[in-house]
């Protein structure tokens, strides 16, 4: 007899233990990805600061390689833990598969982009020819290769929509791990390995991303009995595709445009000297291993929101989003500790001068004072995400990080110095708390308390 699975974990599971499940193992995972940033850089530096100046302006189009990859995920993610939570398990077989499908086209794009045009890339930002080379050697490298990034991405997303994160931490773990070894041994030569400077770097960096994926296909193929991946007679399907963009193109705007933000930031600083660049560069690094865990909380609360939207139980939610705010906070509130207590010693990571440190150590303490106000607008784009309101998102983080950093950034630097450029971080965060905390009370009240009134007796499983 075929028996309907019985329900999920995100349905019954009290919200704070499953929250805690959900998000841990990815907050951790998370945390090896940030270790590995930093380590993949001091190895490159090795080479020459031409290498590690080139592995910079790569940057925006790596960037907008895993934009695409994590929103495309974000989308299949919502749709797929909406679909479970209705107990519509057709339409979570099929989303998981069009999902697949558009993380192969995605591939097959930046392959090709990659592929012909990286050397213009290098050369629209430098006419440094050593430089341009090193560049397009590792961006054509990472971009034809991306495949197993792709496919790591989408792989993860299908398992943290049915819960099953620690899966999802092994996969981005181990391809972290083989990452951060593979560096030192191909970009050195060290053992049997030839020696292959920036070529190494990037080849240990796709090296990781496809036994990652190789591992992601074979947890969701074995350990992951809730969805059925099967390309026998697949067509792609127009309307789950626009149900996945609906919710993943905000996301992926709002990650690409990032790297617009470091862009316009490093021009601004840039004009004052190469030092503030290096801070500012320095503090991307530090901030991944605080907001690196933020977003990984995220990344567990999306699926039990967008799961218990499904199946209708809004006191789920509300708790899920509270409890998101309350350990969002905490941990950016270490971060500003950390960044107040010792900022000195943060940025001798970086083998800081002393001039570095003249300018870097204020402008960590000013920059984190926005942590806070930051948490509550990234926990309030996991819930726009969940409930399919991305495009809300979006509008806070254009305002953010375009619209209000970069020209406050210009406008205290030309009044002020580069002492007061920093302050338009904390700025720009108040004004994006003010916008997230007027759309989530909209989401409240248009969504999910309406959806309270409708069925006042569901309150079990809290």
């Amino acid at each position: 007899m075929n028996q309907q699975p019985q329900e999920n974990k995100m349905g019954v599971m009290p919200v704070n233990r499953l929250l805690i499940s959900m998000s841990l193992p990815i907050m951790l995972s998370m945390l090896v990805q940030a270790l590995y940033n930093v380590v993949d850089s001091v190895f490159v530096s090795y080479i020459s600061e031409d290498a590690l100046a080139a592995v910079g302006l790569a940057f925006p189009a790596q960037n907008l390689m895993i934009s695409v990859a994590v929103g495309t995920g974000v989308g299949i993610n919502a749709l797929l833990s909406k679909s479970l939570g209705e107990r519509n398990y057709e339409n979570a077989n099929h989303a998981a598969v069009n999902g697949i499908f558009l993380a192969f086209c995605s591939w097959a794009a930046f392959a090709l982009l990659g592929g012909f045009f990286s050397r213009t890339f290098m050369e629209m930002q430098t006419s440094v020819e050593s430089i341009v080379e090193y560049g397009e050697i590792y961006l054509s490298i990472v971009s034809v290769v991306s495949v197993g990034m792709m496919f790591q991405i989408c792989f993860e997303r299908l398992l943290q929509s049915t819960g099953k994160t620690i899966f999802t931490m092994i996969s981005q773990a181990v391809g972290a791990i083989i990452n951060i070894i593979m560096d030192p041994v191909l970009i050195f030569g060290l053992g049997p390995f030839p020696e292959m400077g920036i070529a190494g770097a990037a080849w240990a960096t796709v090296l990781g991303q496809i036994v990652g994926a190789l591992l992601g296909l074979y947890c969701n193929l074995r350990m992951n009995p809730e969805i059925s991946i099967s390309f026998r007679g697949f067509r792609p399907n127009g309307a789950i595709i626009r149900k996945i963009y609906a919710v993943g193109v905000p996301s992926i705007i709002m990650s690409s445009i990032g790297s617009v933000m470091t862009f316009g930031m490093n021009k601004i600083l840039g004009a004052f000297n190469s030092t503030a660049v290096a801070v500012f560069s320095a503090y991307f690094k530090l901030n991944s291993f605080v907001f690196m865990p933020v977003f990984g909380l995220n990344n567990g609360i999306v699926p039990i929101i967008a799961y218990n939207y499904g199946a209708r139980k809004p006191e789920r939610i509300e708790r899920a989003v509270r409890l998101g705010m309350v350990y969002a906070v905490a941990i950016m509130a270490v971060g500003v500790a950390l960044f107040w207590l010792v900022p000195d010693r943060l940025l001798g990571i970086f083998n800081a001068s002393d001039y570095m440190l003249e300018l870097g150590v204020p402008a960590l303490r000013i920059i984190s004072l926005s942590f806070l106000f930051a948490a509550f607008g990234i926990v309030t784009s996991s819930v726009c995400q969940a409930l399919g309101k991305g495009v809300l998102s979006l509008l806070v983080s254009v305002l953010r990080q375009l619209v209000l950093i970069l020209p406050a950034a210009w406008v205290l630097g030309q009044a002020a110095g580069l002492s007061a450029v920093w302050f338009a971080f904390p700025f720009a965060e108040i004004f994006a708390f003010l916008l997230s905390m007027t759309f989530l009370a909209h989401i409240f009240r248009t969504i999910i308390r309406p959806m309270s009134a409708a069925q006042p007796d569901r309150a079990a499983g809290v």
